[in-house]
């Protein structure tokens, strides 16, 4: 007999990170409508709130910590407060993350330096904290977001391309290092999603081709979609791990 979707993952605690807003916000909302207490992790308070409020509206179990990834302390503050009210870490998404293209002889070394702390050094710092955690439990599942950038560089898009080409080395990596003892990876590469994602490029020109050109040119894939992707793949049975899922709206060519 299968499990009903609102219970496949009962009794399971996640932790989303970037959950505020977008992937984050549509996957501890879908991550809790199959049972499992998420614990949502973001810098902007009042939208985690938010979201928390939602959930808890409609039955499901949550628990806000405010968190920047970038800071040493609030990463282990947020493992230490899910462990304190949960007792564990089944699942860990990883998915806070920005997107500051521009091209390399006009970029902004601040810009680069927080694509790096936060999609990659903020993506392996919670990694490592939480995986003590995970080690002494028989499961466990780290799912990274990373991008089609990860897979395909392209021009005034360096930084970003070389944090997510780093997300999707590093879980290679744990996972050859994790794999026998239960705990399973999987990297999740969108295309092109609507997300505010975009919102925050510095370059105008840029992000005006993005948002006029790239997503006006097709139907692009919306943050409920690859929050199914992410729920297809954490409620697999335990000896099957989705390692890698790349997702495309159809009518994306590259």
């Amino acid at each position: 007999m299968t499990a009903a979707p609102e219970s496949e993952l009962a009794g399971e605690v996640a932790i989303v990170t970037g959950a505020s807003s977008g992937i984050g916000e549509a996957t501890a909302e879908s991550l809790a409508a199959r049972g499992a207490s998420v614990v949502l992790a973001a810098r902007r308070v009042d939208e985690l709130e938010a979201v928390a409020e939602r959930i808890t509206s409609e039955g499901g179990d949550a628990l806000v910590v405010p968190t920047d990834v970038t800071e040493d302390d609030d990463i282990d503050a947020l493992v230490a407060e899910t462990v304190d009210e949960f007792g564990a870490i089944d699942i860990l998404v990883n998915n806070a993350g920005v997107m500051l293209l521009e091209r390399l002889d006009e970029a902004d070394r601040k810009n680069l330096r927080q694509m790096i702390e936060v999609n990659l050094l903020g993506l392996m710092n919670l990694t490592h904290a939480a995986l003590p955690i995970m080690q002494e439990q028989d499961t466990a599942h780290i799912v990274n977001v990373s991008s089609t950038a990860g897979r395909r560089a392209g021009a005034k898009s360096s930084g970003y391309n070389a944090t997510k080409f780093g997300v999707n080395a590093f879980t290679e990596a744990v996972r050859q290092e994790v794999t026998t003892e239960g705990i399973r990876t999987t990297i999740i590469e969108p295309g092109a999603v609507d997300t505010e994602l975009q919102e925050h490029i510095p370059d105008e020109e840029i992000k005006q081709q993005i948002e006029e050109g790239m997503l006006a040119s097709m139907t692009p894939l919306e943050s409920e979609d690859i929050a199914r992707a992410i729920a297809y793949a954490v409620t697999q049975p335990q000896h099957v791990n989705i390692n890698e899922m790349l997702i495309r709206p159809t009518d994306q060519q590259r």
